[in-house]
């Protein structure tokens, strides 16, 4: 086996990129794009090609029962090129990659620009780093050597042979010679264009390759050099004004072709420093400086601002022409906590952040945050409507209706463009960390850190009062729910198996009771009447009166037929009602004993025994000595009161 040292290391990809590089003449390049045509590609077709490459996953919903009840019937298409930064976004991602779809099958996309628009922290800028990184881990593509704009050499051909040649190379060719290039051509070559030298060139963010990014212009000082070059004054003596020698093409739009034009925060520019933007998607075609004649350009112009700034700038009718050149694409945040927790898990693992993290931590933090994001409904509570938009079973009591998902979406289109970010959650647990004297950290100080961070931020008092009632209420009550089955089933030996037990029992109760039949004992084989104090011990749990009993019994029986008929599997969490009575009876049954055990200073050896057992459990289940001691601790003063 090879050693690996540094200088290895070193001589190895210094020949790879060696082996990458090409030098010649453009005949010589002729001949490489007749074997490859795709080598000759537009900017918009080979950001295309860059994402979908990695592979796309089709999603069947109708297969994923989850994914079925947050998007319905739609067609879910996963790209993997975005698949390990970005989550709970996949509708923005298709609406992105069906741009470049369209803009690289030269539709009217392809004179658009890309503009993304939403909260702060939603993903817009992230989206874009992941473009220009897209291209700057590309193949090398072959330019113009010499040329400042990096251009296509077919550009050499001239206008009259373009035809023949086209049908030769199998490729479209479009575009002009840039001012350099044309003089070089006449004065260098004598017009021999098939001489003009070729190489191949890389993107780079750093060296402005490809890549030019133009972030926010003070309106009183709106220089268009920055846009589209400028005239080297030190060459005025020594050329003619309208010499191309005196063109110092260096401005975005020149970097940027053949790859990005990235504008920041874009409506904080004047519009009049806009149009050239227009003309580069109108007429893929940028100005010159001084008094050349226009210049073509072929690249992604993207942008991304914040709503107001967008909200502002389309109340203008002036800016019509630029609003008709937009593709505007929404980036809300993140509405479904299964997606949310993977963020900051993605996050954490980039950060140094070395802490222990007691299970449920970043949950409840993600939790918060959706919250935050959710408008109000007046058809369900806040955290039910949080569990629907994370794809879970939720079925009103003593009714086999489901709460629809896309009745709750239409009372709120806009929703997921404002609340809190991400970066503010993030900054919540490094400061419950740096708070903790134990390096770890917990549901319950992040809970506290949340409430110390809401009462500082800049909102109005209604909302942060919103936003302390979801800390202090929901998501402590939700996490004491959470905490309890937590501790249940660390204290019950085989938990599942008695959740099932329970389960089908009442399941034969309830069914025989429904249709007056009875029940053959498994044991004995006599036929039994339908235990109706068992059915009532586990139906009281949650609330079923005497007189709602006998409804409750026929809507499970209807429901558990109704998923066998479809396929389904059968088991104590298929109907989430009894799911809840059959761990609240759980629960109920060692409320005492883990009283005791949680508070009791002086434990008997067998309470102790019992403690000691539970306590490994639980620390099987991902907690430390001392977040298991914290959590313990507050179970035994919040859980189990009278």
């Amino acid at each position: 086996m090879e050693k690996r040292d540094f200088s290895t290391i070193i001589r190895k990809d210094r020949e790879e990129h060696k082996s990458k590089k090409f030098e010649g003449t453009f005949l010589e390049y002729l001949d490489i794009v007749k074997e490859n045509p795709e080598i000759a590609m537009l900017a918009h077709q080979r950001m295309y090609k860059l994402i979908t490459e990695p592979g796309v996953t089709v999603i069947r919903t109708d297969e994923n029962p989850r994914l079925r009840r947050i998007y319905g019937n739609d067609v879910i298409k996963k790209y993997k090129f975005f698949d390990d930064e970005f989550f709970g976004i996949d509708k923005t991602i298709m609406k992105i990659v069906r741009y470049f779809h369209s803009a690289a099958m030269a539709g009217e996309e392809a004179r658009q620009v890309l503009y993304l628009v939403g909260p702060v922290g939603a993903g817009k800028s992230s989206l874009m780093e992941a473009l220009k990184r897209a291209l700057e881990m590309s193949p090398p593509i072959y330019a113009l050597k010499g040329c400042p704009m990096r251009e296509e050499p077919l550009h050499l051909v001239p206008k009259h042979l373009r035809k023949e040649f086209e049908e030769i190379l199998n490729v479209k060719i479009e575009g002009d010679l840039c001012p350099v290039c044309r003089y070089r051509l006449k004065n260098e070559f004598n017009g021999e264009y098939e001489k003009f030298p070729v190489q191949t060139v890389d993107f780079s963010i750093r060296s402005r390759k490809g890549i030019g990014v133009v972030p926010p212009v003070d309106p009183n000082n709106q220089d268009t050099s920055v846009l589209i070059g400028s005239v080297d004054i030190s060459k005025i003596d020594l050329y003619p004004e309208d010499d191309p020698r005196v063109l110092s093409l260096n401005g975005a739009f020149n970097v940027g072709n053949r790859g990005i034009v990235e504008f920041i925060e874009v409506f904080k520019n004047e519009t009049e420093y806009l149009h050239t933007m227009i003309t580069a998607t109108q007429e893929k075609s940028i100005p010159s400086p001084g008094k050349g004649s226009m210049i073509y350009f072929d690249g992604i112009i993207l942008a991304h601002s914040n709503e107001a700034e967008w909200n502002k700038f389309k109340a203008d009718h002036t800016n019509e022409a630029i609003l008709d050149r937009i593709v505007k694409i929404e980036v809300p945040y993140c509405l479904e906590l299964n997606e949310e927790i993977k963020i900051y898990e993605k996050i954490l693992k980039k950060s140094k952040f070395d802490a222990h993290i007691a299970p449920h931590t970043i949950e409840i933090a993600s939790m918060f945050a959706i919250l935050t994001r959710l408008a109000p409904s007046n058809k369900v509570d806040p955290i039910t409507k949080l569990k629907i938009y994370n794809g879970e079973e939720v079925i009103e009591k003593g009714m086999t209706r489901k709460v629809d998902i896309f009745e709750l979406k239409e009372e709120a289109p806009r929703e997921g463009m404002t609340g809190i970010s991400t970066r503010f959650i993030m900054k919540v647990l490094d400061t419950a960390l740096s708070e903790s004297d134990h390096n770890c950290i917990n549901p319950i100080s992040v809970m506290e850190t949340l409430v110390k961070s809401v009462k500082e931020l800049a909102i109005g008092d209604e909302e942060r009062e919103r936003y302390l009632r979801f800390v202090q209420d929901s998501i402590r009550k939700e996490y004491n729910k959470i905490l309890e089955k937590e501790i249940t089933k660390a204290f019950i030996h085989g938990y599942k198996e008695q959740a099932e037990s329970l389960f089908n029992n009442y399941l034969d109760h309830a069914e025989a009771f429904v249709n007056k039949t009875k029940i053959k004992d498994r044991n004995t084989g006599e036929e039994l009447e339908p235990d109706e104090k068992f059915l009532r011990s586990i139906e009281e749990q949650i609330g079923i009166t005497d007189t709602a009993a006998k409804g409750f019994r026929a809507d499970v029986t209807a429901y558990m037929f109704y998923v066998l008929r479809n396929g389904g599997k059968l088991d104590f969490s298929s109907y989430e009602p009894l799911k809840e009575a059959i761990e609240k009876k759980l629960t109920a049954s060692v409320k005492e004993l883990s009283r005791v055990i949680t508070q009791a200073k002086v434990r008997d050896k067998e309470q102790s025994e019992k403690y000691d057992t539970m306590v490994e459990e639980m620390k099987k289940n991902g907690y430390c000595d001392h977040c298991c001691n914290v959590i313990l601790k507050y179970a035994a003063n919040n859980l189990w009161k009278d």
